[in-house]
């Protein structure tokens, strides 16, 4: 009786030390996928943002071409840069398309403020009110988005994380980087 005892003490401790590691990889597990839900819903949210953005760009190129009908590069680079953030699906090619498109935003309002008479217009002072608001909302949610890739990053790259990283299969998420390109001063030329 004292050997079966010992016995069951003996299995029970090996099946309770075989059962930690697979509950600490369910942990894990769950934990990364809410993770990766969570910044994948972060970056719809961003996406939302680009969007209003996108739709406010036509009405207030509207507004100025009222004014400034003679400025058609500025409008047709603002245009094609709407178009390229409308085309982008990963993450790079929207931030490299959200930088095309502050640059063309840059240059339009270097436009504007050739035209006084523009920035006293009701309209485009609200087009500009709304823009700066979206402006403003975009730049929190990409903030909120890195916050979460970088959360999930280091969850699958810190010890023993990348352990069952690497068996779920788990890769590192990208970051919403701005590109070089666009951190660059627009340089607009009236003559």
């Amino acid at each position: 009786m004292k050997k079966l005892v010992g016995f069951l003490v003996i299995l029970g401790a090996i099946i309770l030390l075989l059962f930690i590691p697979f509950g600490m990889y369910i942990g894990f597990s769950n934990s990364v996928k809410s993770l990766s839900i969570d910044v994948d819903s972060q970056m719809k949210q961003v996406d939302n943002m680009l969007l209003r953005r996108h739709d406010l760009i036509p009405n207030l190129v509207n507004t100025v071409k009222g004014y400034a009908k003679h400025e058609r590069e500025v409008f047709t680079n603002l245009n094609n840069a709407r178009n390229q953030l409308a085309q982008a699906n990963s993450v790079k090619e929207k931030a490299a398309a959200e930088g095309n498109l502050t640059t063309a935003l840059s240059r339009l309002l270097m436009v504007v403020e050739n035209y006084p008479q523009l920035k006293a217009d009701g309209q485009f002072n609200r087009l500009m009110d709304e823009l700066a608001g979206t402006e403003n909302r975009l730049a929190v949610e990409r903030k909120r988005y890195n916050d979460l890739v970088g959360q999930y990053n280091k969850k699958i790259a810190l010890f023993p994380g990348s352990i069952f990283a690497g068996i779920m299969g788990a890769t590192p998420k990208e970051f919403f980087e701005v590109p070089e390109t666009a951190k660059e001063n627009p340089e607009v030329n009236f003559d």
